[in-house]
């Protein structure tokens, strides 16, 4: 049986949560845009919050990228975790969703 694609997927799917504290603009868009460009997934929920947002995503390997590109361009700290979702029937294989951390360091002007 082929693998379904994000669309085929109903609409809260996700595989991955973007965390990101505090909920700066220029953070949120940077990321926004990012994922929009990628066109490898898609963001199905926004969750905001007094610390940040979380944006919850249909792609853990973007994530990740995500991640990895927040570390090198925004000063801050980066956390990745997973945590076990379920277990594939056909596979038997351990299905993980992923949650990228972002905490941006604010400096004193």
């Amino acid at each position: 049986m082929p693998k379904q694609s994000s669309s085929e997927k109903h609409a809260r799917y996700f595989e991955a949560i973007i965390q990101l504290r505090p909920a700066d603009p220029k953070l949120v868009d940077y990321v926004v845009n990012f994922i929009e460009k990628s066109n490898q997934a898609k963001i199905t929920n926004v969750e905001e919050l007094k610390t940040g947002i979380n944006l919850f995503i249909t792609s853990k390997r973007v994530a990740m990228a995500v991640g990895k590109r927040l570390k090198a361009v925004f000063p801050g700290e980066l956390t990745l975790s997973r945590t076990l979702h379920t277990r594939d029937r056909l596979t038997s294989k351990d299905v993980y969703r992923v949650t990228v951390l972002f905490r941006l360091k604010h400096e004193d002007l």
